[in-house]
């Protein structure tokens, strides 16, 4: 990894706002038909798959649902569970680790809903947009993904390549919300 991209150097920290680099753990694209997708969430140990849009934590593995035949898995650095991988040995799929495509930051902050509103169009209202509800969107000119953890805490995750410059923006943007 490039000094430019050292978690160090994407951190943001303003009035109100803070976008924290997220360290280790993998990141999976898994796609398949609806029953592989059922039954690798049964080797999580969930009675099903995530709805649209939403998300299942289980142990320090999630799985997250942005499109009908797709999960975005984001796991520990042990990667993905033996009884996930062994379910998959069976089943056609495809799987994708994405680890060293994308950078994460968890962001936190009473500016918060105001520094993402200038990035993007989201309603980012608990009402619209409750805990645990995942999509993807346009962050300014990056595509990424943006999940709501807690009332106040969102993790948004954009290809490594983009990693400063939406560094850059949500700095820009939560000096904007401060005003």
């Amino acid at each position: 990894m490039s000094d430019a991209l050292a978690p160090n150097t994407l951190s943001v920290s303003r009035a109100g706002f803070t976008a924290t680099p997220l360290k280790g753990g993998r990141r999976f694209a898994l796609q398949g038909r609806k029953a592989m997708l059922e039954g690798v969430a049964g080797a999580f140990g969930l009675a099903g798959t995530p709805d649209m849009l939403q998300s299942a934590v289980v142990g320090d593995c999630t799985l997250l649902r942005l499109a009908p035949q797709e999960l975005f898995i984001i796991t520990g650095d042990a990667g993905l569970p033996e009884a996930v991988t062994g379910y998959l040995a069976s089943v056609p799929h495809s799987l994708v680790e994405v680890s060293e495509r994308q950078i994460g930051w968890t962001l936190e902050g009473e500016k918060l809903r105001d520094t993402l509103a200038a990035l993007s169009p989201l309603d980012l209202r608990e009402r619209s947009f409750p805990v645990g509800m995942v999509t993807r969107t346009l962050f300014g000119k990056a595509d990424g993904m943006v999940w709501r953890t807690a009332e106040n805490t969102f993790h948004l995750e954009v290809w490594r390549s983009f990693g400063p410059y939406m560094s850059a923006m949500m700095d820009a943007a939560a000096l904007d919300a401060v005003w």
